[in-house]
């Protein structure tokens, strides 16, 4: 999983606000595609994908001012199978007898 992060759009830039996401969870996303939209005090930046893959969740919600480098949103690279927050049963073939009594995954 990639983390796509907030960039530094310029020299002088700690945070950015996200005024917009171009892109949904789901969607395929290539490099240079622009998939969100960062408003600094120069104006409204449309920052580009850096990786091919799908986009996998969004983690800045609109709205939110954050620092440089932190996590928008995470893409799946392309031949990776999406995540899962619950077990499969054919996780649970695969887990230790004893973990897979006991219901834990890790």
């Amino acid at each position: 999983m990639l983390e796509f992060k907030m960039p530094s759009l310029g020299a002088d830039m700690d945070a950015g606000l996200l005024v917009a996401w171009n892109k949904q969870p789901g969607d395929r996303v290539r490099r240079g595609d622009l998939i969100a939209e960062v408003e600094t005090d120069k104006g409204i930046i449309e920052v580009e994908a850096f990786a091919d893959g799908v986009l996998e969740k969004l983690v800045t919600p609109v709205g939110e001012k954050v620092p440089v480098g932190t996590v928008l949103a995470l893409i799946r690279e392309d031949g990776l199978a999406a995540a899962s927050t619950t077990p499969t049963a054919e996780s649970w073939r695969t887990l230790p007898a004893s973990a897979a009594a006991a219901g834990s995954v890790g």
